[in-house]
């Protein structure tokens, strides 16, 4: 799949936050031609990712998910550094469980070259970037598998993963409120994020600050039951202050340092 330019990454991110975009404010922003932005949205318009409009396109509904398709290409250098610097905080000969996202697939990306991991997951795209390697034993989840994005979900992947308690749990999140609570599209996706978290020792929380503000109408839980929050640039005051007074560490990807915590 081709990623996208730097510039057509943040048109997109722009447009799933703010719900439309307009050429001519694009092409001031950016410094550019109208032209060339016109160029950047028939681009994404082609791929799906976006809607053609009078004077510019559109994104999706508050109430459904952007396309994984959508989701894979936009931020990807920031995904990456998610991933690499999740994979540092995870040893060697442990277990955990991966949930879904894009950004949690970079961490199973990052992960490859660990050795006595047992991982387990709902996650077929993870089974697929780690099925091949030798220092890991991979478990999936059984369960209704969701043809848009390979995500298992449902009852059977809740009870299967209710079986388990492991030291790690890697998790994503679609949106992230003001006041600390993680969001989701699906209530199915949901409930086994919630097992997830609590059956795990230790909970990652792999996210950018693009989820930051975004609505979904589905409640995972907040940030004050993950352990570690890693994001690719710093939370705004109020939820640096809301980690901090529940002891909830962040840590900013590729720095390695934390930046609140107990």
């Amino acid at each position: 799949m081709e990623t996208l330019s730097v510039r057509q990454s943040e048109i997109l991110r722009w447009a799933m936050k703010e719900g439309r975009v307009e050429v001519d404010s694009l092409a001031d922003s950016f410094a550019v031609s109208p032209q060339t932005i016109r160029k950047d949205l028939n681009d994404l318009c082609d791929r799906n990712l976006l809607q053609r409009v009078r004077g510019g396109a559109v994104a999706g509904s508050s109430n459904q998910n952007y396309s994984y398709e959508a989701r894979f290409l936009m931020g990807t250098e920031a995904k990456e550094a998610i991933g690499r610097t999740v994979a540092r905080l995870i040893p060697n000969s442990t277990s955990l469980l991966l949930n879904l996202g894009t950004t949690v697939e970079k961490v199973a990306y990052a992960l490859q070259e660990h050795s006595g991991l047992l991982v387990i997951t709902n996650n077929t795209h993870v089974v697929n970037i780690m099925k091949d390697c030798r220092g890991i034993q991979l478990v999936i989840a059984g369960g209704e598998v969701r043809q848009s994005d390979g995500g298992v979900v449902g009852v059977a992947a809740k009870e299967f993963i209710e079986q388990f308690k492991v030291e790690y749990a890697v998790i994503g999140t679609s949106g992230i409120d003001r006041d600390g609570t993680l969001l989701d599209y699906d209530f199915k996706e949901v409930a086994v994020a919630q097992t997830i978290i609590a059956n795990a020792r230790k909970v990652i929380l792999a996210t950018d600050i693009s989820k930051l503000d975004r609505v979904a109408p589905v409640r995972i839980g907040t940030l004050a039951q993950v352990d570690t929050v890693v994001i690719d640039k710093p939370l705004p005051e109020e939820l640096q202050i809301f980690c901090a007074e529940h002891g909830t560490e962040v840590v900013l990807a590729d720095r390695g340092s934390s930046l609140t915590g107990a």
